[in-house]
């Protein structure tokens, strides 16, 4: 990226949740690219330590640690962070990539035990990870956490509400998280990765369009066909997010195929000033609308 050190995470210590495959292990090898140490937390032992093995192999074992960890259990999340600590003795970056897209169809026919396990995953997990981080961070006047967000967070996704109200949740708790940490230096952002090919894509696929919304199905069905963002965009996003070029951008939600990212010195500027990159509500002027204040 244009601007940036070589080793922009030179130094620096990352956890990484969901990171046994797809953009986790992507943001992984990235970090270690950029000079960070990781360690990476994943449910599956196997899928998990194959990836620990891989990147370890490349770029030195005493710069990968893995823990087993389900997000959605704390006493997991504790014990993550006590190995993070133990084995590198400081973090700087946490990034809450751990995800699910949960049941899929309509509100009353999906199982509500797995539609609430996916909430546990992908809010209370994730708000749990900053929970443990922000004292840490607090402590060193410093820290990066990074939330992995998407069109969820943003559109209503019939077939896919546990996702979608998660994904909307993140984006919220984000915004008032960076504002409780700010003084202390600490950057809270949310990703929107883009339309990524991994398997949660030929999950919704499988599950079909009476299952999920028909357009939603053929939009996954198209990004099958023709592919969809590369998957370097986010990860380079998430680099810029972790480093020291991106300080005092925080409370923000970045399009990584979209938004003019590394951004300039004045754009940054009108960042921090404006609500740009939030979540807000429209009302009707915005549209041209000449009615809708009270009298």
């Amino acid at each position: 990226m244009t601007g940036m050190p070589a080793q922009p995470l030179a130094g620096r210590v990352a956890i990484i949740t969901g990171a046994s495959q797809g953009l986790g292990v992507a943001i992984a090898k990235a970090y270690l690219v950029a000079g960070a140490s990781v360690v990476l937390c994943a449910r599956t032992a196997e899928d998990l330590e194959a990836e620990r093995q891989r990147l370890a192999a490349s770029y030195g074992a005493d710069r990968v640690v893995a823990q087993v960890a389900d997000v959605a259990v704390t006493s997991d999340i504790d014990a993550l962070f006590e190995r993070a600590l133990s084995s590198f003795g400081r973090l700087d970056i946490l990034v809450n990539n751990a995800g699910t897209y949960g049941p899929m169809g309509s509100i009353e026919t999906v199982d509500w035990d797995a539609w609430v396990k996916a909430i546990g995953i992908n809010l209370t997990g994730n708000v749990y990870c900053a929970r443990k981080a922000a004292p840490i961070f607090k402590a060193q006047r410093s820290g990066k956490i990074i939330f992995l967000s998407g069109g969820g967070a943003t559109n209503p996704l019939p077939g896919i509400s546990a996702y979608a109200a998660s994904k909307a949740a993140i984006v919220r708790f984000m915004e008032t998280l960076a504002f409780e940490l700010r003084e202390w230096c600490i950057d809270v952002n949310a990703v929107a990765p883009g339309a990524l090919m991994t398997r949660l894509t030929d999950e919704l696929l499988a599950a079909g369009p009476t299952r999920v919304s028909p357009a939603l199905f053929e939009r996954m069905a198209k990004l099958k066909k023709e592919g969809g963002t590369p998957l370097d965009i986010p990860v380079n996003l998430c680099v810029y997010l972790a480093s020291a070029a991106s300080d005092g951008l925080t409370g923000r939600l970045i399009s990584a195929p979209w938004d003019p990212w590394p951004f300039a010195p004045g754009a940054l500027a009108d960042i921090r000033e404006t609500d740009i990159y939030t979540l807000r509500r429209i009302i009707p002027k915005e549209r041209g609308k000449t009615w809708g204040e009270r009298e």
